[in-house]
């Protein structure tokens, strides 16, 4: 009986150890808007998905201002194939020819994002779905590469509906599509369009979600992730070739916003339940972020 009662002793310690842990975090945020880039595994696993929408509600109900941009890709494949269409990548990018992003659009737009905003909405926050034609919230271009159809890049983003929404407690869910000055339709890599967006908002955190623990010295061994860094030792990372692949246009994303203003960027493991909460309210944190300059912590 006295090990059941040291038990709950300890578990109550903790409880009270991580709340009072979190309420200096809760008062320097407070107003503040954050923009959480939501993809990888934490969109394909219906457990964390559930965990990630319950901190996106509970950063809403303790004042911080979330905004969330959103991919799409495996579900996007899986339509694909329902119409006999086969993905095809070049250099990294999806090839997004006319019957693609109409397959595109209609997934992100109508799709995933809709069912975001839903389930944010059941767990006690108040979402609005947008995409970049929504308000003009993001003018587009292709991306200026051959045979890659509509691939967009941001060329222009107008926050004011954004704005607008977050002043009324409402939680903007963007998807990554846009239009160009004709009003054609571009499929826009959602990292960009979350680093943009965090710039135009002056955000305090730009926060991506992926599967991988951060930025590691070594990628195979999560035990060399580096948890605090500046744009110097992250564009020196790259050159050194130890962010290589698929994390180069995330940093470079992360160091872009917050050489237009943003506080802090962050790179988190998605598949870590409550990765949000861990990351902004806690001491340690679980990811690395990355800020403009040693001095800025």
């Amino acid at each position: 009986m006295s090990n059941a009662s040291e038990y709950i002793k300890e578990v109550e310690a903790t409880r009270v150890r991580v709340l009072s842990e979190a309420l200096p975090y809760i008062q320097q945020f407070a107003g503040r808007t954050v923009v959480v880039k939501y993809g990888g595994a934490a969109m394909k696993d219906s457990t964390l998905k559930d965990k990630v929408i319950r901190d996106i509600v509970f950063m809403s109900c303790v004042g911080v201002r979330p905004v969330v941009v959103h991919g799409g890709g495996p579900e996007i494949n899986t339509w694909l194939g329902k119409l006999n269409i086969e993905p095809q990548f070049k250099d990294g990018l999806r090839v997004t020819d006319a019957d693609t992003m109409d397959v595109v659009e209609m997934v992100l737009v109508g799709r995933v994002n809709k069912e975001l905003v839903s389930l944010i909405n059941r767990a006690g926050g108040k979402a609005v779905g947008l995409c970049g034609k929504d308000g003009n919230l993001i003018e587009a271009r292709h991306v200026g590469k051959e045979g890659v159809g509509f691939v967009g890049e941001v060329t222009a983003v107008d926050p004011d509906i954004i704005s607008t929404l977050v002043a009324q407690g409402y939680v903007p869910v963007i998807s990554s599509v846009a239009a160009d000055e004709n009003g054609q339709a571009h499929n826009i890599n959602a990292d960009t369009v979350a680093g943009e967006i965090a710039a135009s908002l002056n955000a305090e955190k730009l926060i991506l979600l992926t599967d991988t623990a951060g930025i590691l010295r070594d990628y195979k061994d999560p035990s060399t992730l580096i948890n605090h860094l500046d744009i110097q030792l992250a564009r020196q990372l790259i050159d050194d070739g130890v962010v290589a692949g698929g994390m180069i246009p995330k940093v470079t994303c992360c160091v872009r916003s917050l050489a237009q203003g943003v506080r802090a960027a962050h790179i988190l493991d998605g598949r870590i339940p409550h990765a949000l909460l861990l990351e902004i309210f806690s001491d340690q944190g679980i990811g690395s972020m990355i800020v403009a300059s040693e001095f800025h912590r």
